[in-house]
């Protein structure tokens, strides 16, 4: 026998649902920060004998902490992006803080910002200051002196060319804003900026030609031969005017792809730049850019370089050198050689802050988080309370209540209680399969089953 369906209901009685409907309901945070999740980017600095930082992720906006880590805010959820590519302090009034949007790590699956903003309370109100069709900032600079002049890096859209990449000045706080350094054609942007903390006329500044299709990636030109409008220059008049220093003995013979260098705090005479080329490796010069040498070529330095390049160096040892990468490396040569200082940290490092007053005090992020160390990188404690995982897909069972899964960006898959008494906190999450995490399906026919 086989029942009759029932009849549709009248459509004066349908349920409607809109905006007002669900008006009233707050969204409810089940986490997880046990897995944490990609940090972009990290600025900080000691205000009153603590630790002030503050963490961009890649998706899930930014966050701070004024007790070294302890406990965090999220500061910049009500604005309209929260992909983060740059974080940045004023040194002379910690309170000013800059962000960039979009993050720069250009993977097939990054995400896009909307410009530059700026807080001058600490992070509790935002202002939007411009480059709002920039997409991705790499890299933000504020003068050690005077913090209404400020540095953006714009790498520009990945998937297409624009007009917007370069090297950007404001002179003003924001209100207005200059293209100082522009690439020769549309897919060339600024891939990183350093300036001399003693004499902030001098800055260095590296550009990149690079496009992502769907199909394929190029950093440099398009062809191994090909021209590339990648390149490295040096301004001493605070970015007024800018001379190539690529043709400088020791470089290596374009094309290039990614560029990036940093002036050592404590030494302005020494630079490092990581160039990517048909000989990709780390250079190092003692005269400011004039003259270079070859140091480390090795498959840690010059992987990837369009997901690690950044270089960071101890503020007191112009030596000391730090490489994220697949695994965070240090030098302790001048860059001559490398070794491990990740531990057994996540892995996929992205960016560093060393406390410039104590450089054993470091703070890193990587794929899985945020990390801290207070022996100069040998040793790290990982801040298990950032909740910015990535997820992929989610997907619920039937049970009641119900468990959420989900695959998350190089952090594996896993199911938690969508909720439980006292809430749900890190141990209600559970760790099914490692490596990137994508699509998770319950079973409807078995509770315990998981595909």
């Amino acid at each position: 026998m086989v029942s009759a369906a029932a009849p549709p209901m009248p459509t004066s009685e349908r349920a409607t649902f809109d905006s007002g409907t669900i008006s009233g309901l707050d969204a409810r945070n089940i986490g997880s920060a046990t897995m944490s999740g990609r940090v972009a980017a990290v600025a900080g600095a000691v205000v009153g004998g603590k630790t002030l930082f503050y963490v961009g992720s890649a998706s899930g906006g930014v966050w701070k902490s004024q007790d070294g880590g302890t406990t965090f805010k999220p500061v910049f959820d009500k604005q309209p992006v929260q992909s983060i590519g740059a974080v940045a302090l004023d040194p002379s009034n910690p309170s000013n803080v800059w962000v960039g949007t979009g993050e720069a790590w250009m993977r097939n699956s990054v995400s896009i910002g909307n410009g530059i903003y700026k807080s001058t309370d600490g992070g509790e109100s935002w202002t939007h200051v411009g480059l709002p069709t920039s997409e991705h900032v790499v890299r933000i600079i504020v003068h050690p002196r005077s913090g209404q002049t400020v540095f953006a890096c714009v790498p520009g859209k990945l998937w297409s060319d624009s007009n917007d990449r370069g090297l950007y000045r404001t002179s003003d706080g924001g209100k207005t804003w200059a293209l100082v350094l522009k690439g020769s054609n549309g897919s060339t942007g600024c891939s990183s900026v350093t300036m001399d903390p003693r004499n902030p006329d001098v800055l260095i500044a590296g550009m990149w030609d690079f496009r992502r299709k769907g199909w394929t990636f190029r950093s440099g030109g398009d062809g191994p031969d090909a021209q590339s409008g990648s390149g490295i220059f040096r301004s001493t008049d605070g970015g007024k005017t800018w001379a190539s220093i690529a043709t400088s003995k020791g470089l290596p013979p374009g094309p290039w792809g990614r560029v990036e260098a940093v002036i050592a705090p404590s030494d302005a005479k020494i630079v490092y730049a990581l160039i990517e080329s048909k000989s990709s490796a780390l250079f190092r010069s003692a005269d400011g850019g004039a003259t270079w040498e070859q140091r480390d070529s090795s498959q840690n330095m010059v992987w990837r370089p369009f997901y690690f390049a950044r270089l960071v160096v101890d503020p007191t040892n112009p030596n000391r050198l730090f490489k994220p990468d697949l695994r965070l490396t240090v030098s302790e040569d001048g860059g001559k050689s490398f070794a491990d200082s990740g531990g057994r940290s996540h892995g996929d490092w992205h960016d560093l802050w060393i406390e410039p007053s104590n450089p054993k005090h470091v703070i890193g992020g990587d794929d899985g988080g945020l990390w801290l160390s207070y022996d100069g990188g040998n040793r790290w404690w990982k801040a298990p309370n950032l909740p910015i995982s990535q997820f992929y897909h989610v997907a619920v069972d039937v049970k009641d209540p119900y468990h959420v899964c989900g695959g998350l960006q190089d952090n594996s898959s896993w199911v938690g209680d969508s909720s439980y008494p006292g809430g749900v906190t890190n141990a209600r999450w559970e760790n099914l399969y490692g490596g990137d995490g994508f699509w998770m399906i319950p079973d409807p026919t078995d509770p315990d089953a998981v595909y």
